[in-house]
């Protein structure tokens, strides 16, 4: 049974950080692509950071970076000076050709 599972999310000040962890089991974890998607309230579900097999990654925020360990089958996000508008439910998404896997989502909110 595939699954993705991610953790770390939670309520922060504004200028602080937050490491969200996505673990993932049932497929071989390193034969995929992993990406962090975030949607906020009322608004498109939208990619902030990819990372290849190979640990290439691309940022789309670029106070974000994404990593992989795939001993561990994990992806992580680590997030620094978030916003207020960094508010969002942040998901984990696994790919591999027209395959796609999702985590249930973790809400992260930024407020003072």
């Amino acid at each position: 049974q595939v699954q993705l599972v991610e953790s770390g999310g939670g309520l922060v000040q504004p200028g602080g950080s937050l490491r969200l962890s996505c673990t993932a089991s049932g497929f071989t974890f390193s034969s995929y692509a992993m990406s962090w998607y975030r949607q906020a309230p009322g608004k498109e579900r939208e990619l902030v950071a990819v990372i290849g097999t190979t640990g290439g990654g691309r940022n789309f925020e670029g106070r974000f970076t994404i990593s992989r360990d795939n001993a561990k089958n994990a992806v992580y996000l680590q997030m620094n000076s978030l916003k207020p508008e960094d508010t969002a439910v942040y998901y984990c998404n696994a790919r591999r050709l027209s395959v796609d896997f999702w985590g249930q989502g973790t809400q992260v909110t930024v407020s003072s």
